[in-house]
């Protein structure tokens, strides 16, 4: 394998690619790609190329995807006002329609790039390969679920074939309707289910941040707790560290928190020893 062929010259160290490559190959990485840095096309490229990287070099990596801006753009068009509880989205019956629509479009969007790219890729939500049981969360918060249990044979299948699993958070209830989950909370389970090595949340902030706003490189379950303890952490952050601590806490060895801004961020997090933004273990 050539390396210096496969990976970009402003990326990580080949010395060290060739340490974690090592490290990494017979586990499974999950990766949560965040709403909020995909609206910029040139990121979304740029991630597409990194996740084809990843494959070409024999990692299994799993993508499960967010929409949140883009569900935004698409009910704002609608003239539909949302709110949210617990940084949840009340989702009614005609926000779901948009909201699966959207999630699904995207999911395609990603597929095909990653295709165009020589890359196999699977789509995986509610209208092709579902793979999510879901219970609702509340009723306050109408179409909106946890996950119950994953099929997780399908993505497994995937992975062997060398297929890159693609995962809209959208689940089916019992009722057979479709209910949306937090992107990071179905990455979480997703994760769990696989015993992942590494479950990574791409967001648009660099990490966990300090009382001073300087990034936490790397950090325990307990020392987050009393971060939250003391508000240091706070607003939306708080559900996607809950995912992070439920993770740790269920069997994946260590979650990352990115920022998906920075080119080949997720590749400096597998394939170098400094990372990219904060690592949360147990």
């Amino acid at each position: 394998m050539n390396l210096k062929q496969i990976l970009p010259k402003n990326g990580p160290p080949i010395e060290e690619v060739s340490k974690y490559i090592e490290k990494y190959k017979d586990e499974i990485i999950v990766i949560k790609y965040g709403g909020n840095v995909f609206i910029d096309r040139k990121i979304f490229d740029n991630f597409i190329t990194d996740i084809s990287i990843l494959s070409k070099l024999g990692l299994s990596i799993v993508v499960v995807h967010g929409g949140g801006p883009r569900i935004k753009r698409e009910l704002d068009k609608s003239n539909i006002q949302t709110k949210f509880i617990r940084g949840l989205r009340v989702t009614d019956k005609s926000i779901i329609n948009i909201v699966e629509s959207v999630l699904i479009d995207f999911n395609e969007d990603i597929v095909s790039s990653l295709e165009k790219k020589n890359s196999r890729a699977l789509s995986i939500n509610t209208k092709r390969n579902n793979i999510i049981t879901v219970v609702p969360e509340s009723k306050e918060l109408g179409f909106v679920g946890i996950p119950s249990k994953i099929d997780i044979e399908v993505v497994k299948n995937a992975i062997k074939k060398n297929i890159i699993p693609i995962i809209s958070p959208l689940g089916l209830g019992v009722d057979n309707k479709t209910y949306n989950i937090n992107g990071d909370t179905a990455a979480g389970a997703i994760a769990k289910s696989l015993k992942s090595r590494r479950l990574l949340l791409m967001t648009n902030v660099r990490g966990v941040l300090n009382n001073e706003k300087k990034l936490i490189e790397e950090i325990s379950s307990s020392e987050i707790l009393d971060m939250l303890d003391k508000e240091i952490i706070t607003e939306g952050m708080i559900p996607k560290i809950n995912t992070c601590l439920d993770a740790v806490i269920n069997g994946v060895a260590a979650v990352g928190i990115i920022d998906g801004r920075e080119k080949h961020s997720v590749l400096f997090e597998i394939f170098s020893d400094k990372g990219s933004g904060t690592l949360i273990r147990k």
